[in-house]
Order: C-alpha cells, then structure tokens, then sequence
C-alpha cells in the first residue's frame, strides 16, 4: 500500500507557512467587496425600505408630530447606533455570517445567530409579498385612466362613489355605505379577500404571477454573491432616491400641502407622558434599521479587514432617519392636497403601512396631472425600496448557511443552487398569502413573525455577550486593530449597560401592553390564528435559551468547566497587534533559552505579520 506524504511535506511548505494560503483561499471562496461604495450601497439598500416611507411619517404625526423626535432620537442614540455598529463590526472581524460570527465569540450563544436567521427565513416569505402587489399595480398604471380612479369597472359595487367629484356637483351628499374606487380596488381587485382566514379561498393567478417575478429579480440579483450584489446596488439602491426628491418636489406644490406639513410636524410635547409613544420610537428604530436579522453581520463580513466601518455607520445611521425625516414631507403634503381636494380632515386620509402604499397615496396620483406617469413613478420607487432588502435578507441567509457549511456549498454552482431553493421553497411559502384569505396569514407574520418583542429579545443577549462575556474593552480592541483608533467610549457603555436595560424595558412594555391582532380594526382571528402567530414568534425566540441549554448539557467536566469552556472565544479569530507582539515576546523568551541550551537553531519559526493575520 503506498503511503501518502504528509500535506505539509507534499506542498512543499512546513506547517507554519501553510497557514495563509488556507486563510487567503477562503477569503478569495466567499468574496468581498471590490469597493467601499458597493458596501455601503448594499447596507443602505437593505435598512432604506418601505418602513421609511410608509411607517416612520405616520407614527410622526400619530405620536405628537415634532415631539415624536425626542424618544426617536434617544432610541437611536442609545440603541440603533451601537447596535448597529456591533452587528456590522463583528461581521467585519470574524469574515463570518450570521451563525459562524457568534460560534467563533462565543460557542455558548451561537442561538443568537440561529435566532436572527429564523426572523429572516420568516421575513423571506413574507416581505416580497409588498413587492407583488407593488408590481400588480405598475402594470395596472400603464393606461390612460387608472384603474382605481373610476367606478367603471367589473369589480366595482354599487357602494362606490367618486369622492372627488364632490366638488364638481352642486349639493352632493355621499351614500351612509360608500366606499371609493382606490378601496375596492385594493380589497375587490388586489386582495379579493375572504371573510377570515379558515376561508383560504382560492389563489390568485395574477398575483402568482408577480411573485414569480419579485423571486425572479430577486434570484439574479444576488446569484453570483457579492459580485452580482455589488453591482445591482448601484441602481436599486440610488433610483428610490430620485423617485423620492421628484415626489417630494411635486408634492411640496399642491394645493394644501403647507396643512399636511403642519399636521406632520407640529409638536404636542403632552404626548410624552404616553409610553406607547416611546414604544413606537424603539421598534421603529429597530425596523428601520435592519437590526437583530443577521443581514448587517453578513454585509459587514465581505469587508476588508481594515475598513472603517465605524465611519461607515455613522453615516449610514444618519442617512436613513435623514430619509424617513424626509419621506415625511414627500407623504404629508400629498396627504394635504388629498384632503384639501376632498375638504376633509387630514387625519381621516392619514394611514399607515399597506394602507398609505396601496390606497392613500394610488388615490392621491388619480388626482394629478398626469396621474398614470406619477403612479409609475410611485409604484417603481415602492418596488426598488423593496427589492434590495429583500435580496439581502436572502443573501443574509444564504451566507450563514455558505459558512457553516462551507465544505459542501463552497463548491462550483453550489451556491447558485442554494439560492435557487431558498427561492423556491420561499416562493411556494408566499403563494399562502396571495390567496383570498392570504392577507390574514400576511398580517399574522407582520405581526408576530418579525416583531419588534422579537428583536428587542435578540437584541438584549447580543450586547449582553459582547459586552460581558466577550469583553466590551477586548472587542473595542479588535475595532481599535481594524479601523486604527478606537470609538468614542459612549458606544461601550451603551453596550454594557444602556441598550440592555432599554430593550429589556421595552420589551417588558410590549408584553404588558400586548393586544391581540386585529384585521382592519375589526376582525378578530379564531384562537388558533393568534396560537400561530405566537408560534411564529416563539420560533426565534427559544433558539437562544434552547443552545445555551443543549450545549451545557452536552459538554463534559463540572458546570464551571463546561461554562468556562463555552464562552472562550474561537482561538482562530485574527489577533490584534498587541496580541501579536506578546506572542513574539514568548516566542523569542522560548527561543533564548533553546540557545542557552546549546540549541541554536531559529528554523520553524515564522514570523507573524499583519497580511499573514489579515490585520
């Protein structure tokens, strides 16, 4: 039987050498970033979404208008920054996904990362949803009167009337049970929704359709990792924007948009004495900035070893609250110019979430000029904001999975194919929700799936492990290593003790203040609908207990042992420069007592550097 070398002999290298070209060849396996631009376009695509648009101006003016700014500014300080930092950094420092990341810091809180990717396989099937109908409506805008802007077609009733012909007929009164065109659009031609959810109903073909294609985009967008990713965001990521500047400049100009502006900002400081007002700050912020989903990690592991993701988010935090502000007046003066026209009070066309995207503002364009061009304008900027949060939600799952097993998707198509099944599986998963009692299942995700009490949950035990069970001042050291200074220390104590105590309350609150879901305001779910969405959110939830738990149990040695042992962080993880040169000192003390001994030679020895650490 011939006998095989050793691999350190065959390849012509001793043991030592060996080790960076293993490290370079899985650097080169998982990619990175062929700029700094791709990276934070990539971020900004996925924490720049529809939240910002739909969700962040209505709380505003729901929540005391300009005093809502003080909690959200506190929550951003105290919670969105740090832990935004914290989730990209540590991606940054471990090369790793979402998983991987937390089993190098810490192998006894690898739940966390099983956790984040349970919220974003949820979200996966869910999200893209808004991007079918956002596409249904595109395609119903290339004509010259929109669809929901008359009461002239098959599926109107006999209940719909044209509000704003108010003002075109003298001494008109509408019936007690009218409803307007954009409303039976949404419920009679999108949704065509069911009396409950134990009605499934049938699916809707069309809208299958467009899920198809959502997935679609999807898919090719990031097929090839961040080769594809990094080039796709130069346009997802940029053309919201200018969609957003144009209707903001168009809506500043009509007729009653100074009242809509007013009533967005004009502040009631009484409300801050109500804690549902601070509740609404903190999961917006958690929404808003894709926290506690694994995708900042995931992002953040294709960077260099020494960029300054610090800087990076920084301006990425600013940029998107920068835009929520901003949305706000692009929402609130057309909402202004929708009651001017209807002469009613702004608070009856306010809405929030699927209601402003898909009936609020699709009524606002019919009033236009021009108003097929506008909702095009509208329906591509709604499908752009969604998209790339969408595929980097996928991307984040697809490179979790890529790191834990790297021997098995590492491989040549592998990865396409893994892509290709999530979309699949996900596709067929969403297919649930575009039936006719799909919008009950949709809003029981929304709900409960990805949830803010779910969030707040990940986030108390991420800074907990980073902060007392790493070491907030040992990873301020790893941040010190890539980026070459360290952070100011407001970011470390909010680490150690602010954001946990923050979420823990909050969290506590929502549990306390916990109210059933209700559809539309009035439709209550039968008992196993709300025992679904708990099931829902529970899901995330338990993996992080349910690890700390098996782990402890499957170790060997006393329970001090076997916790000690756990919370070591992965001896692989890069070393920093001080870390490097205690090791050398050891290395030369050693090295000085062989040649005492009559042991002069130095071969073996290879010196660390910062390339052969990735430093």
């Amino acid at each position: 039987m011939e006998s095989k070398p050793p691999a350190d002999i065959a390849n012509g290298h001793n043991q030592a050498l060996d080790v960076y070209p293993k490290n370079r060849e899985k650097i080169e396996d998982r990619g990175q970033w062929n700029n700094k631009l791709e990276f934070v376009l990539s971020v900004a695509g996925e924490i720049i979404g529809l939240g910002n648009v739909w969700r962040f101006p209505y709380l505003c003016y729901r929540n005391g208008g300009g005093a809502f700014f003080i909690p959200y500014l506190i929550f951003l300080f105290t919670c969105g920054i740090p832990v935004f930092f914290l989730e990209t950094a540590l991606g940054q420092y471990t090369s790793e996904g979402g998983v991987t990341s937390w089993r190098k810091i810490s192998p006894l809180f690898e739940g966390i990362g099983y956790a984040t990717q349970v919220i974003v396989a949820l979200l996966n099937f869910y999200y893209i949803i808004v991007l079918a109908w956002g596409i249904f409506y595109l395609s119903n805008s290339f004509t010259w009167e929109l669809p929901w802007a008359s009461c002239n077609n098959t599926w109107n009733t006999g209940s719909c009337v044209e509000f704003q012909k108010r003002n075109e007929t003298y001494n008109w009164t509408a019936p007690a049970n009218a409803t307007s065109p954009v409303i039976e659009f949404w419920e009679k031609r999108v949704l065509r929704i069911s009396s409950g959810i134990d009605h499934i109903g049938i699916l809707h073909w069309d809208l299958a359709l467009c899920l198809l294609l959502a997935w679609v985009m999807c898919y090719f967008c990031i097929w090839k990792g961040v080769k594809s990713t990094g080039k796709v965001v130069y346009f997802t990521a940029t053309f919201p924007y200018v969609m957003l500047v144009i209707l903001m400049i168009r809506g500043v100009t009509l007729p009653g948009a100074a009242e809509g502006i007013k009533f967005y900002l004009y502040p009631d400081l009484s409300r801050l004495s109500d804690p549902q007002v601070w509740m609404d700050a903190g999961t917006q912020i958690f929404f808003s900035f894709a926290i506690c989903l694994g995708c900042l990690t995931a992002l953040g592991s294709y960077n260099k070893y020494n960029n300054n993701c610090y800087r990076d988010c920084l301006c990425l935090c600013f940029l998107n609250s920068g835009t929520s502000f901003m949305a706000g007046f692009a929402i609130f003066s057309i909402l202004g110019f929708m009651a001017y026209e209807q002469q009613v009070p702004i608070s009856e066309v306010a809405e929030s979430g699927p209601g402003l995207a898909f009936i609020a503002y699709p009524r606002a364009v019919s009033m236009m000029p021009f108003s097929s061009l506008w909702a095009c304008f509208f329906f591509i900027m709604i499908v752009l904001l969604g998209l790339d949060s969408q595929f980097v939600c996928v991307e984040s799952l697809v490179t979790a999975l890529v790191d834990m097993f790297p021997s098995v998707f590492r491989r040549k198509n592998r990865r396409e194919l893994l892509i290709l099944g999530i979309s699949v599986i996900s596709y067929f998963m969403g297919l649930t929700m575009i039936t006719e009692g799909g919008m009950y299942i949709f809003q029981l995700f929304d709900y409960y799936a990805a949830s803010g009490m779910c969030l707040l949950f990940v986030a108390i035990f991420e800074t907990v492990c980073i902060a007392w069970v790493y070491g907030a001042d040992r990873f301020y050291d790893n941040i010190e290593d890539m980026i070459g200074y360290r952070p100011g220390p407001l970011i470390k104590y909010c680490w150690m003790f602010f954001t946990p105590a923050v979420c823990a309350g909050t969290f506590a609150f929502s549990l306390i203040k916990y109210t059933p879901l209700k559809y539309n305001k009035s439709y209550v779910y039968p008992w196993w609908g709300y025992a679904l969405g708990w099931l829902l959110a529970l899901s995330s939830m338990v993996c992080i207990p349910l690890w700390i738990i098996y782990k402890i149990a499957t170790s060997k040695g006393t329970l001090r042992e076997r916790i000690g042992r756990l919370i070591r962080p992965s001896e692989d993880l890069p070393k920093t420069k001080k870390e490097q040169e205690k090791l050398l000192a050891i290395f030369a003390s050693d090295n000085s007592l062989h040649q005492q001994d009559g042991d002069p030679s130095r071969e073996g020895f290879v010196l660390v550097t910062d390339k052969e650490t990735n430093c």
